[in-house]
């Protein structure tokens, strides 16, 4: 990587130029710079509204950039180690679908695990593509599901030859890897694209001691969450890119349903937060990753908590770990993940990513520090004391197999009948049901309803899990294929 053209930060330095040439606005957006909107303009602060400002000749355009953008793209390719790369700005959801809208269409087959992000079954929606799910290992102690297994990815290519692509959680939300050097040397070696959702992966271009990046593993996309751990405002990701991949295709892909009025808010924030990473990102995620490192002996010291890590990798489904990810598991001092997340927002202010039915997630970045870990140590601490109880009766599982009768497309336009949730069981869902976060479905349309799955259902909602998607916000009715 040349250092020093990553020195360069295309947008912001356009917009620092616009800045002092104080243009006045017959254009859009119709604040004016603030003016128009004076309660916005002191919320947000005079300098952030002064640029918000529309594409024009000296500040490019995203969806044809000739010139500042496509400086800042480039810049972004180099720093990650592609050909190419893609601002985003509907979201890591919006880069994830334009991936699998480039690889597939109407009746194409793409491999993936079953526990992806929703975004992933949703451009299946869109694009009547046919997934081929590899269900993922579970860790019975933990109750979360892990990687995909190469033999079992093998196994589904195998008995897919037809199909386009193989897509790839890196990480998963817990921080899991699968071997994906591997599973790219088998996809390529039948004509597949591998495409990889680093949404939570941002940094493993960055610092040693990582999991490898999706390009490091010659991966053809990668979907890039960088305001997850990159830095970046919320909204702004980006696409990176092999050679193997056309870029003005794909740019056509993008730009279906990605906005026309792309804002420089986010355009410029990812424009600095990639020079961030490519400068400072090494040491700065040593110290991330000495902090996750001291947390967790800190936890584990604790009792009943398990902050667990690398101990847990197998070389297969748990092929590598995210050690800045910190993920713990609640069960044994006898309450859910999602119980201890209300209490430590509700009673401590502490607020964490999310909890689940057994497990917790701090997520750790460039901005924490030694003190909030401190803070956070002593509140777990007190929970246990004050709240531990036998744990007897807790349910653990967080992965279902699905049984998938229908594509997601096919079932989600179908025509559709609501039922109460319990007399669901046998029949054939039309929406998605699932906890969010971390937005993986435990129901996709297309997928017969069980009796296991009602239940866990109940049990989420009883435990105050977070939970969305279907048309019934109180989640007691569920749309099933109308007489099936």
């Amino acid at each position: 990587m040349d250092r020093f053209s990553q020195n360069k930060a295309p947008i912001f330095e356009a917009l620092e130029e616009f800045r002092k040439m104080r243009v006045v606005p017959f254009d859009v957006p119709g604040h004016k710079r603030g003016r128009g909107n004076p309660e916005l303009a002191g919320f947000l602060g005079e300098k952030c509204v002064g640029i918000d400002v529309n594409s024009m000749k000296p500040l490019d355009n995203l969806c044809h950039p000739i010139s500042v953008i496509r400086e800042a793209e480039a810049l972004a390719a180099q720093a990650f180690g592609a050909s190419i790369a893609f601002f985003m700005v509907n979201g890591t959801t919006s880069a994830v679908q334009s991936m699998i809208l480039y690889a597939c269409k109407r009746g194409d087959k793409i491999i993936m695990p079953r526990n992806v992000h929703r975004s992933t079954i949703n451009a299946l929606v869109l694009c009547g593509a046919i997934p081929i799910y590899v269900n993922p290992e579970v860790n019975r102690q933990l109750g979360i599901s892990l990687g995909m297994s190469v033999s079992q990815v093998e196994k589904a290519i195998n008995e897919h030859p037809d199909a386009k692509a193989v897509f790839v959680n890196n990480p998963t939300y817990y921080g899991v890897c699968s071997d994906l050097r591997s599973i790219v040397n088998l996809a390529h070696s039948r004509g597949m694209l591998v495409l990889a959702d680093e949404a939570h992966g941002t940094h493993f271009s960055f610092g040693a001691g990582l999991p490898q990046a999706a390009m490091q593993a010659g991966a053809d996309m990668s979907s890039i969450g960088m305001h997850k751990s990159g830095g970046s405002l919320t909204q702004s990701s980006l696409i990176v890119a092999a050679d193997t991949i056309n870029e003005g295709y794909l740019r056509q892909i993008i730009n279906l349903t990605q906005t026309t009025s792309a804002s420089y808010l986010l355009m410029s924030g990812l424009d600095i937060s990639r020079r961030n990473l490519a400068l400072r990102g090494r040491l700065v995620l040593q110290g991330v990753l000495e902090l996750a490192e001291y947390a967790r002996n800190e936890i584990n010291k604790i009792g009943d908590y398990y902050a667990f890590s690398t101990e847990l990798i197998n070389g297969d489904s748990f092929f590598d770990f995210d050690r800045t990810k910190l993920s713990i598991y609640t069960l044994d001092i006898g309450m859910a993940g999602i119980e201890v997340y209300d209490i430590l927002r509700d009673e401590y202010d502490i607020q964490i990513e999310f909890g689940d039915l057994g497990n917790i997630l701090a997520y750790l970045s460039v901005g924490d520090r030694y003190r909030d870990i401190e803070r956070l140590v002593s509140a777990l601490a007190e929970i246990r004391r004050r709240f531990k109880r036998p744990s007897c009766g807790m349910l653990s599982q967080e992965y279902i197999d699905p049984v998938v009768v229908k594509s997601p497309q096919e079932a989600f336009y179908a025509e559709k009948c609501s039922l109460p949730l319990s007399q669901t069981p046998g029949r054939i869902c039309t929406e998605f049901v699932m906890c969010y976060p971390p937005g993986i479905p435990i129901l996709a349309p297309g997928e017969m309803v069980t009796k296991e799955i009602v239940e866990y259902i109940e049990y989420a909602k009883d435990k105050g899990s977070s939970m969305n998607g279907p048309e019934d916000l109180h989640i007691e009715r569920l749309n099933v294929l109308k007489g099936e």
